[in-house]
């Protein structure tokens, strides 16, 4: 036990000294202007470098160390939660594995070098997601891997491609000169699959087979803001392109499903992972309209509040009997009343509640897509699925902290684990004033925001009519059964993140599977079989006989053999 303890406490402590360094490195560089950059040449092909390089400037620093923060509560506040776990030492190091491979990827403006972070991330989190090693989590943990693949082999294509280019440190472009469209359209590609975005959302979900700790990192601020990251990196690059135009659409239409998808969802942590999904929608829809800085700031600002949230939830779901249904949780204000704060603090953050840490973030990328010119429907999109965000908020709310008990009687509900409650209230308090700090230090000079009074109260009145639905619906439901909803053939359609998932592993996969058989059945217990191993055994086994037989010394093979060779002499001969 003493080594579980040491092993926690000295990676939070380690972890939360280089994210305040990095924090400090962040001030100074905002304040001074000034970047390191640091460069170790590996091997120069056809006048092209391939270049170890490392980069701190301000939005590696800033990303970094709220990365490093939220990873050392997470790791303190696994120390409670992975406590009755044989192999808590392998977990550790499996995060924090994750972590460095995270850095990795922050610090590396080389194409190169970011490789090796992005694999890390997908073949890492592949461990994690596969870690209770049963069925669900090993199917879950093949289609992340599978789907990261497609990422990862469009960053290689990207590589071969940039080799033209002469350089491949993206950070020294300028808006003309990647003239390429594919390469475009491949950073595009393989943010997309790393962010979760149409048609690769399905993974997303089905990563919650991983424990909660691990959830509360993947979906905060390692894995799924990697995507962003890197077209963060790449925004100068891919402004009023074809691949931004296209991730547009996609990014909105993203947001839409997901905030459709958790309205019908009744698993608690898929809800709150497709509550990610909808963000990074967000954030994608914003980095294609070129304002990538307010991308950066609601990446950060999300991450705080998501990673309370995951914790919230877990704390939930340990003190339920590891139920994560929903609809047997219930009444938790009165048992858990310190969870249940940082749920409701988190959860007002996510549906910009004024004032909290998506307030600064949310509201302002709302207001410039709604200066931006963008087409009639990615608007009404984005005011659906604002709406739909406070209404699955207000929804989880409902079932989870008001009302009765529905929890069964055997179950010990309270909050008085202070390894798990003590790094929530950090990352509460977070969620309350980063917002205000950070777009202080992003921002120093305001944006001009030019809308009509009837615009500044659109965001604001879809936002109290989503409360209204998500509360006053839900609580018609319980009492009276809604049979015309219940029986709508649509509500599967969108319960199902409009059958994503039974596309990306039923539809990929019954054609190569069928394909498969038919080859078994032909080939390997068909012709191969007769005319492979089978075949050749049987001939090897008479030629095997017959020489035998031949090297008998029998007087009757004898004569044969004379009068064979004789004959065969006078053959050749004559």
């Amino acid at each position: 036990m003493s080594s579980k303890v040491s092993l926690h406490l000295s990676s939070m402590v380690s972890l939360s000294v280089i994210s305040l360094m990095c924090g400090g490195g962040f001030l100074y560089s905002a304040v001074t202007g000034s970047v390191l950059l640091v460069e170790w040449e590996v091997l120069n092909l056809n006048s092209c470098c391939v270049v170890m390089s490392l980069i701190f400037d301000a939005v590696s620093l800033v990303f970094l160390s709220f990365v490093l923060m939220i990873s050392s509560m997470v790791l303190y506040y696994s120390g409670s939660y992975m406590e009755g776990d044989k192999s808590f030492n392998r977990f550790m190091y499996l995060v924090l594995a994750f972590v460095m491979s995270m850095v990795l990827l922050i610090v590396s403006p080389n194409l190169i070098s970011v490789l090796l972070g992005w694999d890390g991330l997908g073949l890492v989190s592949y461990a994690l997601v596969i870690y209770y090693q049963n069925e669900k989590s090993s199917n879950s943990g093949m289609l992340t891997v599978l789907s990261n693949r497609v990422g990862d082999v469009a960053i290689l294509l990207s590589i071969g491609l940039m080799m033209g280019a002469g350089s491949w440190n993206f950070l020294f472009y300028s808006p003309d000169g990647l003239s390429s469209d594919l390469l475009k359209m491949l950073i595009v590609l393989a943010a997309m699959t790393k962010s979760a975005q149409i048609p690769f959302s399905a993974w997303l979900p089905a990563a919650m087979a991983a424990p909660t700790p691990v959830s509360a990192l993947v979906h905060s601020s390692t894995l799924v803001t990697a995507g962003v990251y890197l077209l963060i990196r790449f925004s100068p690059v891919l402004q009023g392109s074809s691949a931004a135009s296209a991730l547009l659409i996609l990014s909105c239409l993203t947001t839409f499903m997901a905030g459709l998808g958790a309205n019908f969802e009744y698993d608690l942590k898929k809800i709150i992972a497709l509550s990610t999904l909808s963000q990074l929608g967000i954030m994608m829809s914003i980095l294609s309209l070129g304002a990538s800085e307010l991308a950066l700031f609601h990446l950060l600002t999300h991450a705080l509040f998501k990673a309370l949230l995951f914790m919230c939830a877990g704390v939930v779901i340990h003190n339920s009997k590891d139920y994560q249904d929903i609809r047997h949780m219930g009444g938790l204000v009165k048992s858990m009343p310190l969870t249940s704060m940082n749920m409701v603090l988190s959860n007002l953050a996510l549906c910009g509640m004024p004032f909290m840490a998506g307030f600064y973030s949310k509201d302002l990328i709302i207001e410039v897509v709604f200066m931006s010119t963008v087409n009639i429907i990615c608007f009404i999109l984005f005011i659906m699925s604002t709406g739909l965000t406070v209404c699955y908020t207000f929804r989880l709310i409902f079932y989870c902290l008001s009302g009765g008990s529905n929890s069964g009687s055997l179950a010990n509900i309270s909050d008085t684990s202070t390894v798990m409650t003590n790094p929530m209230f950090v990352l509460a308090g977070g969620a309350v004033v980063a917002g205000a700090s950070l777009s202080w230090l992003m921002f120093p000079e305001n944006y001009m925001i030019c809308l009509s009074n009837g615009m500044k109260s659109v965001t604001l009145m879809v936002s109290l009519v989503g409360a209204m639905v998500g509360y006053l619906v839900n609580m018609m439901n319980v009492n009276y059964t809604l049979m015309s909803l219940s029986s709508f053939s649509g509500v599967v359609f969108m319960g199902s993140m409009w059958f994503l998932p039974h596309l990306s592993s039923f539809m990929l996969s019954k054609s190569s599977l069928s394909v498969s058989a038919k080859i078994e059945k032909t080939l390997d217990k068909g012709w191969f079989e007769y005319l492979g191993g089978q075949g050749m055994y049987s001939i090897l086994t008479e030629g095997s006989l017959m020489v035998e037989i031949s090297q008998n010394k029998v007087l009757k093979v004898c004569l044969k053999m004379v009068v064979i060779w004789g004959a065969l002499l006078v053959f050749l001969f004559v």
